[in-house]
């Protein structure tokens, strides 16, 4: 089974939880409920979150909480199995996370358990949570926190290796990868809920994303359109100190006849092709629209396209990268 894999700012390391609580530092204080996605129910089986130090499993875990997943933090795998007995032959909404402490000293029993539990029909999907090492080590500088896996014997560059080790295997059998070296804590929970609830319906989703060239095309692209041949709003003095979020700016495009055109022909391609990759058994797909900045054309691309696609009814989010939301 190949994974499907996700690049969408960062997520800072979050403090030890028990079973029964979670703790938020850094941008929640306390449990944050999303009431946004609180109508969204759970289904039944397995959801395994599981991922380095610092990359976001936390979030993940909250996101699943909130719809309304039994969420159990850092499970023991030795414990695993007889947890999956003690809840009957038939799993409800449950979660667990799995991190290297409880790797360490398990040898070949962990992917070798979760290949059972996949034949028994148990397991609807695995995440695994990563970001580079130099972001990793930025989070845990800048919390203080200490890595699980560090101390005596481990510097924390030596402790990231050790984990990433350590996780292979998890890693390996992996539905979804999601790389949160840039996303933030509130698309992370988005992007979770997103890949679980398309599974469950078998629908793509979409995810429009507006990002500048001059910082980068965004890697998990899978689409890229360039927006740098429109007319630029930023050189009217008006709309300079702008975004593509701000109606000045989209009535000034809308008069502009070659942004429509440059719109409707994504649509048509859309419209054309994402039911071949659909029939692919694509999850999700990622569609990118680039300017100079990121801030006027390639914002304003995005709105009219999300808006285009969520009023066919299906699962859309939009991004936009350099305005970090």
């Amino acid at each position: 089974m190949q994974a499907t894999r996700t690049k969408f700012l960062p997520c800072s390391p979050q403090p030890p939880r028990t079973h029964e609580h979670r703790l938020h530092s850094g941008h929640l204080s306390s449990r944050h409920v999303n009431t946004e996605h609180s109508s969204t129910c759970a289904t039944n089986g397995l959801v395994v979150i599981s991922g380095l130090s610092g990359a976001g499993k936390s979030v993940a875990m909250a996101a699943l909480e909130d719809l309304g997943y039994y969420c159990v933090d850092n499970l023991p795998i030795s414990l695993l199995s007889t947890f999956i007995d003690e809840l009957g032959g038939e799993v409800a909404a449950t979660a667990v996370s799995l991190d290297a402490r409880n790797l360490r000293d398990a040898s070949s029993g962990p992917p070798l358990l979760i290949d059972a539990l996949r034949q028994r029909g148990l397991v609807r999907q695995i995440f695994f949570l990563e970001a580079m090492d130099e972001v990793l080590l930025k989070r845990f500088s800048e919390t203080r926190r200490r890595h699980p896996l560090s101390g005596q014997d481990h510097t924390l560059a030596e402790a990231l290796t050790l984990e990433r080790d350590l996780l292979a295997s998890i890693r390996e059998r992996a539905d979804t990868i999601i790389d949160t070296t840039l996303i933030n804590l509130h698309q992370l929970g988005d992007l979770v809920r997103m890949r679980l609830q398309q599974r469950a319906a078998g629908k793509l989703a979409l995810l429009f994303e507006s990002f500048g060239f001059k910082h980068g095309i965004p890697p998990a692209a899978d689409l890229v359109f360039d927006a740098r041949c429109l007319p630029n709003p930023y050189w009217q003095p008006s709309l300079r100190t702008l975004t593509g979020r701000d109606a000045p700016v989209g009535r000034y495009l809308d008069e502009q006849p070659v942004f429509g055109e440059f719109v409707a022909d994504i649509i048509g391609l859309l419209e054309r092709w994402i039911p071949r990759f659909e029939g692919d058994h694509r999850a999700y797909l990622t569609v990118t629209i680039g300017c100079t900045g990121g801030q006027h054309r390639s914002v304003y691309a995005v709105e009219r396209l999300a808006d285009h696609f969520r009023q066919l009814g299906g699962e859309v989010l939009s991004r936009h990268r350099e305005l970090h939301v």
